[in-house]
């Protein structure tokens, strides 16, 4: 049996080829289409009606992401080729559903129906998702307009494929052989030791860099050679840009991707994009987006000014460097954090390593919500993949997760969640959820196990918070299950909820252990970690919003004429203390709203954090009464019910006022940032 057709249990990765991909989606396609024909004449109830568009859409939606998650995770030429050959068809699908007047006239009947006030609030949303998706899909399109709206949808999928592939094959293409050593001066041993494997690898000599973040970073933060730094930094900004291969150059595709969202947003009625995009989220409207981020902008210019001034004083007056740019800031950042509180993070990594810091994040889920994680066995598609169950006391199984956390070649960069299979009712029972957890950390180097930044441990907790929302989910309908039918500006929100504890001693304590002593971290050094919490949050808060200001403005009222990157450099002058040099193209590898599903979204990072930030103020309120602080089952059961349980079974304000007992504030999340 073809591997990508077998629905019976976990993907058989293993076993999936590229020759599996054609035959799988054409028969599932061509299955689907029939079902829709013979759906349009059936009775428009939950039962006939729903559940087997469910059933036929959920089995193309888990073959199709088997073969998406191998794009992005383990690419190939051959994969590569037959993800691109058959991505058009599953648009094309996906837009003739979207459009469908006879469907969309059957979930009408279903809406208008007696029957619709005896379905539980998680059937009726779906149903309402379902009518305002029809409505952005384009059914209420005259006949004439459908063809042009679904080759947009079309052209739309192949360029964001494009630039995703871009970007990676741009970043593929660069590296770097040093062959003395004193060029390298600053660097931790271990980087250098993963430079010197990454060169034997090759059969060289020396040491070799390239542009992933486990590479990349190290160097603009540790490395003494400013040259080098420079030499990386342009590398890294210029990439998939005019500066490179013409044939990588995402220039041209921006402008594709943006006339096409607005051609789209025109055709349904909406002025710009970004209204078609706030449609299904928590923000009204794209002035209530740009109010919020410039009001937050006015609180943190201040802070981002004096971080600002501090670096400049401190290059100069100690690193001899009067004018700091761009591919020093990293750089000048360590040294003044090292001076100022007299610890650098490297010291601090030593203490951080990877099976540790699993041990200590599985430890938050028991004492919060009373599960256990185990190891468990899946076939996986690279070895560094780790798999893992999540089960009750009882031990019933909640669900099950891969976890994929080294950096390597054929693997897209960032870190990401994905969901492989998710919860709902079948005919056999409870299907439980299965999750995909993405990273980019530095391998294990020199028999040694992998080390992790406390930033990477950050960013560890954050992807699982995503994983929790989408496994410990009580839902048992697909479409507003676990993370689906959540609005995209609510569901940063259980993510960043978990990297707060990432800055608890009562956790933190837990997870560490020196690479070479054993010994865990010392509690003096947790301390001046926590001091330095907020150092330069200035800066750092005022950079997401120059990217959320970005998005929103180029989605909603980019002036004719004008071009992203001029865009980009305006609201730059504005809100920005960094000034990047003109070679910058940042919107080249803006994969987020280019490629990742947060056009005219990214505002949701910032959004989300007031929500997260005064979710885990209850948690903060109640550390006083319970013997494990922060880490009380009480109030973690309390966010399990009513968030993270709930899915996007009813609007994501509803669930936050049911936890906190009231509407959200901003206080805590400037508070939390040192901008109270």
């Amino acid at each position: 049996m073809n591997p990508l057709l077998d629905f019976s249990g976990l993907p058989r990765y293993a076993e999936i080829r590229p020759e599996h991909v054609s035959p799988a989606v054409d028969q599932l396609l061509a299955e689907n289409r029939a079902l829709v024909e013979r759906q349009l004449s059936v009775a428009a109830t939950w039962d006939a009606f729903v559940v087997p568009m469910d059933d036929a859409n959920e089995r193309l939606s888990r073959a199709w992401g088997q073969v998406s998650h191998l794009h992005s995770v383990l690419d190939s030429p051959e994969l590569r080729e037959v993800y691109n050959e058959n991505l058009p068809k599953i648009t094309q699908y996906y837009a003739e559903l979207g459009q469908h007047e006879g469907l969309f006239k059957q979930y009408q009947a279903l809406a208008a129906a007696p029957e619709f006030a005896g379905l539980s609030t998680a059937r009726q949303k779906i149903i309402d998702n379902e009518l305002r998706d029809f409505r952005l899909g384009g059914a209420d399109l005259a006949d004439a307009q459908k063809p042009r709206f679904m080759e947009i949808q079309e052209e739309l999928a192949k360029h964001s494929a494009k630039f995703e592939e871009n970007l990676l094959d741009a970043t593929r293409a660069w590296s770097k052989f040093i062959d003395d050593e004193a060029e390298l001066a600053g660097l931790p041993d271990d980087a250098k030791a993963m430079f010197k494997e990454m060169a034997e690898a090759d059969g060289k000599q020396g040491w070799k860099l390239n542009l992933q973040a486990p590479s990349f970073m190290p160097i603009v933060q540790y490395c003494d050679n400013r040259a080098l730094r420079e030499e990386m930094y342009r590398a890294y900004t210029t990439r998939a840009s005019e500066f490179g291969a013409a044939e990588l150059d995402n220039t041209a595709l921006i402008s594709s991707i943006l006339e096409l969202r607005q051609e789209a947003a025109k055709m349904l009625g909406f002025d710009s994009y970004a209204q078609v995009s706030l449609e299904p989220k928590m923000a009204e409207s794209p002035a209530e987006v740009l109010d919020f981020m410039n009001e937050l902008g006015q609180r943190a210019k201040p802070y981002g000014e004096r971080d600002m001034a501090e670096l400049r004083e401190f290059a100069a007056s100690t690193l001899g460097l009067n004018d700091p740019q761009a591919w020093d800031m990293a750089y000048v950042s360590e040294k003044l954090r090292e001076t100022r509180y007299a610890y650098s993070e490297n010291e601090v990594k030593q203490y951080f390593q990877e099976p540790r810091v699993l041990a200590g994040l599985f430890r938050v889920i028991a004492s919060l919500y009373g599960l256990a994680i185990v190891p468990d066995n899946a076939p996986l598609w690279h070895e560094d993949v780790q798999f893992y169950a999540i089960n009750d006391p009882a031990g019933n199984r909640v669900g099950q997760f891969y976890l994929d956390l080294h950096a390597r070649d054929s693997k897209r960069g960032g870190a990401w969640m994905d969901d492989a299979i998710t919860r709902r009712q079948t005919g056999s029972g409870i299907q439980t959820p299965v999750a995909y957890l993405n990273c980019n950390f530095t391998r294990p180097v020199g028999g040694k196990p992998a080390l992790l930044t406390h930033d990477d441990v950050i960013t560890l907790f954050h992807e699982f918070g995503h994983g929790l929302h989408h496994l410990m989910t009580k839902v048992e309908d697909l479409g507003v299950s676990g993370i689906s039918g959540v609005e995209w500006d609510a569901v940063e929100l259980p993510s960043q909820f978990m990297e707060n504890f990432c800055w608890e001693w009562d956790v933190v304590k837990h997870m560490t252990a020196h690479v070479d002593t054993g010994a865990p971290l010392p509690q003096d050094l947790f301390d001046k970690m926590l001091a330095a919490k907020n150092f330069q949050a200035g800066m750092q808060t005022l950079r997401q919003i120059e990217f959320s200001l970005f998005d929103m403005h180029l989605h909603h009222d980019l002036a004719e004429g004008q071009t992203a990157l001029q865009l980009l450099n305006e609201i730059r002058k504005q809100i920005a203390v960094v000034i990047p040099p003109d070679y910058n193209r940042f919107p080249n590898n803006f994969s987020h709203i280019f490629a990742g599903g947060y056009a005219a979204g990214y505002y949701s990072y910032k959004w989300a954090e007031v929500l997260s930030a005064d979710a885990y103020s209850l948690f903060e309120e109640e550390a006083g009464s319970h013997v494990g602080g922060v880490l009380n089952p009480e109030v973690g059961h309390r966010f399990w019910s009513e968030i993270l349980a709930q899915g996007g079974s009813r609007p994501a304000i509803e669930s936050f006022k049911a936890f906190r007992g009231r509407e959200p504030t901003i206080d805590a999340l400037l508070r939390h940032n040192g901008m109270a």
